[in-house]
């Protein structure tokens, strides 16, 4: 089957290759030695002690320095499958990290089915609901009705970093710098009930975007941002 990756040239698919390679060993050295702080880690901890699927919710722009630290945890990512999400996707998977592959443009149903399996069979999960190309900071719909159909909670996280590059991409993308002070914000779990109707979801999805945007600012307040 022919993909957005095989229709490459050779040389652009060699040098992708080669990225995606050395991609996963730079997560692995510059995330070992970030400083980090946590704040509210018990909304996770729990979970993690009673074996208890969460599904992780993190904005495009700050999942850096998560790829480092739930790392070789079982973890079941939703990737998307643009070229881009190739790339990411290959880096999980050297680093322990199952993947499902889709998103709201394309391969989204099947995907969104996986996922929901996965987590009723207790697995833990990890959607980006701004991704793969926002707009940023818009969350897409699919992530409160996995949380619906799972009674899985969604936990909200988010980092910022005292020394750090900010590109001017459509998500703003943060990464530290090595040895950079981190500061990681875990929120509470954020549940959606099993029997809402289409307004309460909307309003459920409106309220959690709001709650991981004020989180993001506050995390970024920390560093004086």
């Amino acid at each position: 089957m022919e993909t957005e990756f095989s229709r490459l040239p050779f040389r652009k698919r060699l040098e992708f290759n080669l990225a995606a390679f050395f991609g996963w060993w730079l997560v692995l050295i510059l995330g070992a030695t970030y400083r980090y702080r946590f704040e509210g880690a018990e909304n996770l901890r729990r979970f993690r002690t009673n074996k208890r699927p969460f599904l992780l919710g993190i904005w495009h722009g700050r999942f850096w320095v998560f790829v480092y630290l739930f790392r070789r945890k079982g973890i079941v990512a939703l990737v998307s499958q643009h070229l881009d999400g190739e790339m990411i996707a290959r880096t999980l998977l050297r680093l322990g990290y199952r993947t499902v592959r889709g998103s709201s443009t394309r391969g989204g149903k099947e995907a969104f089915h996986r996922m929901v399996t996965a987590l009723r069979q207790g697995q833990p999960g990890v959607v980006i609901p701004d991704g793969p190309r926002g707009p940023r900071h818009q969350l897409k719909p699919g992530i409160i009705y996995m949380a619906q159909q799972t009674g899985v909670p969604i936990i909200p996280l988010t980092f910022s970093a005292r020394w750090a590059i900010r590109f001017n991409s459509w998500d703003r993308f943060v990464l530290p710098l090595p040895f950079s002070r981190v500061f990681v914000k875990v929120g509470s779990p954020f549940y959606v009930p099993s029997g809402a109707d289409q307004r309460t979801l909307v309003r459920l999805k409106q309220e959690l975007e709001k709650r991981m945007v004020e989180q993001e600012r506050e995390a970024d307040a920390v560093f004086a941002y």
